[in-house]
């Protein structure tokens, strides 16, 4: 890994991108990485204009970035389509980085069983439509950010420095042990996530996990090295208020 390289992690943005070319005119990162739910209120590339000649841009989806049409089209169809990470690893000046956007349903796939329901988004398609027809365009729109196995399945063929997620690995309350095993299998050292807006310390599982994970808060950004740049809007308030918030029950199938 390129020890030199620096990289930003964005967390999630939820359509507010006030903070961007302030953070990237002040630290000069090589490249930054958004974490999901981006909400992108126009196309990606016209939103971040003001940075895309700083820095390198790249991506992973949330689980609110297919709540509609418009959402996701500004997002997988803006000019930065080809920078999504999502299910591949990218050398990044120097660091590999693998994605994996999107988060768990049990429409899809819960980890917590044995099987899984669909295997691929293709799976899913041709059923949906044979079930729904087009009223079910709603509902096949929504699951293009749910984790399908074989995104997983694909990535723990690779090797990779950095993993990047949405969800979270088990040291969260509301994460999962198959992301452990993706980071294990990939050999990163670091994993980055958003999804529940805040910054946990999770140094107490470092040792238990064999690498190193971070949670980058609402609107927040960390350094390579897990070190804040730039706090998260709601850093701070606990797991509590994770608990309290239905959009982050991330077990369920929401």
């Amino acid at each position: 890994m390129n020890a030199k390289a620096r990289i930003f992690f964005f967390g999630d943005t939820h359509g507010g991108f006030d903070h961007c070319r302030e953070v990237v005119e002040s630290g000069k990162p090589d490249a930054v990485v958004f974490l999901g739910d981006i909400q992108a209120h126009e196309p990606l590339h016209e939103i971040l204009r003001e940075i895309r000649d700083l820095t390198d841009i790249w991506w992973i989806h949330g689980n609110h970035d297919t709540d509609s049409p418009a959402i996701y089209r500004n997002l997988f169809d803006s000019e930065f389509a080809d920078r999504n990470l999502h299910g591949r690893v990218v050398d990044i000046h120097g660091v590999r980085i693998a994605g994996l956007g999107g988060v768990f349903r049990g429409t899809i796939w819960n980890p917590a069983r044995p099987f899984w329901r669909f295997y691929s988004p293709q799976d899913y398609e041709a059923h949906s439509v044979l079930k729904a027809g087009a009223s079910g365009r709603g509902d096949r729109l929504r699951h293009r950010s749910s984790i399908f196995p074989c995104d997983y399945e694909a990535l723990m063929q690779e090797q990779a420095d950095i993993l990047v997620l949405h969800e979270a690995p088990s040291c969260n309350r509301y994460g999962f042990a198959v992301l452990d095993s993706l980071a294990t299998r990939l050999g990163v050292s670091r994993v980055f996530h958003g999804h529940h807006h805040d910054h946990y310390d999770y140094s107490a599982h470092f040792e238990r996990l064999g690498f190193s994970t971070h949670a980058v808060g609402l609107r927040g950004v960390l350094d390579g090295d897990g070190t804040t740049i730039r706090e998260g809007e709601l850093d701070g308030t606990g797991e509590d208020r994770v608990a309290a918030l239905p959009e982050l029950q991330v077990k369920s199938d929401a």
